[in-house]
């Protein structure tokens, strides 16, 4: 029997069990619930239905673990061994295989194609974000949406997309517009909190971003974890930046690590977090430690470059040997032939020699090798606030080895988006003493000690 989905998208031969569980990814796919889940369910009861075997083998490749893309694989060839396919499960059939042989390209185009005829299929949508997410090709990511608004403005979820898509490529109003937009239609939307997160932080908004997530929290506990752990990881920059490192701290420990350890995005959501504090000149105690337990299964997953740049580092700080079994990893990555070893070798190696370097405190070989690199850094994908790590690093780098005008220029430039930072002023004042500039230094000790009020 045919039926639809919840926003209208066709699906062919399925029972109700069937329907209620392809609804489930979708709508836990869009909004970070659990429900994303409930195709695997089914699949393992048995269920020979093309689309959740699709679903199954989407969710696998999500994992971004090692032994994804084997389970992956053995759904889409379930999904293929039964009846003829639909167009629309030909097109997440062909998506899925491109993307279990990262050609990325290829996926991109299948799903391109399938909006162009089902533009209401949202998971497409937001499974094409993802891809040109990973590859930094943010206009792609605002495209995509803007494409689907005309037959899918009611959904609050494609606003929170296209939020998201105009934050990244710094269109900053119109993110914050849509952002509110997708607010007005659904309060709880945890994207939307996630882009005008990124907006208040990117226009310096610290404490207006401190009292907007504080609030929205109350309604995170039921989302996956890494729409959970990822939120509240925004607000604990936006804490940092008001030198609260204490509450980060906690939030460190409550929130952001132990939710799902195992997961990729929790992991590298704790790397970043304890990186910056450290950067912050806080004490993070044994917290590496405990993390480099978890990181150490990464060695042998070499696919996204900025799951893998961030692994490295807390392998590195953690002291644990597989820091260097990683690099290696990588660097036999960039030997091949295909065009993503391209970026591996210019990019990625280059940037994984500088952050090895700076977690051993080799502070000149960081800059040497992250300096070239730096402005390509958009190719390894990640949102450019979590990009914002590498340009810490290379500033704390500049910093130690006495470069000290350098590191003026840059710290002056980061001002302009968060003018009363409390570490970032604190390296000012640094800076301008041993310049020979005491007035500027005390101002910028006055703006680190400014007293904060919401």
């Amino acid at each position: 029997m045919s039926a639809a989905d919840f926003l209208g998208n066709p699906i062919h031969s399925a029972d109700e069990q069937e329907v209620r569980a392809i609804d489930g990814f979708v709508t836990g796919f869009l909004g970070y619930t659990p429900r994303i889940l409930e195709p695997l369910t089914l699949v393992s009861a048995g269920s020979t239905h093309p689309l959740l075997n699709l679903y199954a083998g989407w969710l696998w490749m999500f994992s971004e673990s090692p032994n994804g893309f084997a389970q992956a694989r053995k759904y889409l060839e379930q999904a293929c061994s039964g009846r003829s396919l639909t167009s629309r499960e030909r097109g997440c059939a062909k998506a899925l295989s491109c993307w279990i042989e990262l050609d990325i390209d290829g996926a991109v185009r299948s799903l391109d194609e399938m909006l162009a005829e089902f533009p209401r299929d949202l998971a497409t949508l937001k499974l094409h974000q993802y891809l040109n997410f990973n590859r930094g090709r943010s206009a792609e990511m605002l495209r995509v949406a803007l494409q689907a608004m005309p037959a899918a403005s009611d959904v609050p979820q494609l606003h929170g997309m296209l939020a998201f898509g105009y934050e990244q490529c710094h269109l900053l109003e119109e993110a914050e517009r849509a952002a509110w937009s997708a607010l007005e239609l659904y309060p709880p939307e945890p994207w939307a909190h996630h882009a005008l997160a990124h907006v208040y932080l990117t226009t310096g908004r610290i404490c207006e971003g401190i009292r907007f997530m504080e609030d929205r929290s109350v309604g995170w506990d039921g989302l996956t974890s890494f729409m959970y752990t990822h939120n509240w990881w925004h607000l604990a920059l936006f804490l940092l930046s008001e030198g609260r490192s204490e509450e980060v701290l906690t939030l460190y420990d409550r929130h952001i690590w132990g939710r799902d350890r195992d997961y990729s995005q929790d992991q590298v959501g704790a790397v970043s977090l304890l990186a910056r504090l450290e950067l912050a000149q806080v004490s993070v105690g044994e917290r590496w430690s405990s993390l480099g337990e978890y990181l150490s299964g990464r060695v042998g997953y070499v696919v996204e470059p900025f799951l893998s740049l961030q692994y490295l580092y807390g392998l590195a700080r953690a002291g644990r040997s597989e820091a260097m079994m990683l690099f290696q990893a990588m660097q036999r990555r960039a030997e091949g032939s295909d065009s993503a070893a391209l970026l591996w070798r210019d990019v990625a190696v280059p940037a994984a020699a500088a952050l090895l370097a700076h977690a051993r405190g080799d502070y000149p070989t960081c800059v040497s090798r992250l300096s070239p690199v730096l402005g390509r850094m958009l190719e390894v994908g990640g949102s450019h606030a979590q990009r914002d790590l590498f340009s810490q690093i290379y500033i704390d780098g500049l910093i130690r080895i006495g470069a000290d005008s350098s590191a003026q220029q840059l710290l002056e430039q980061r001002r302009l988006y968060e003018p009363n930072g409390v570490a970032l002023n604190r390296a000012l004042a640094g800076v301008y003493e041993r310049l020979g500039l005491p007035r500027q230094a005390a101002q910028a000790r006055d703006r680190s000690n400014r007293p904060r009020t919401h």
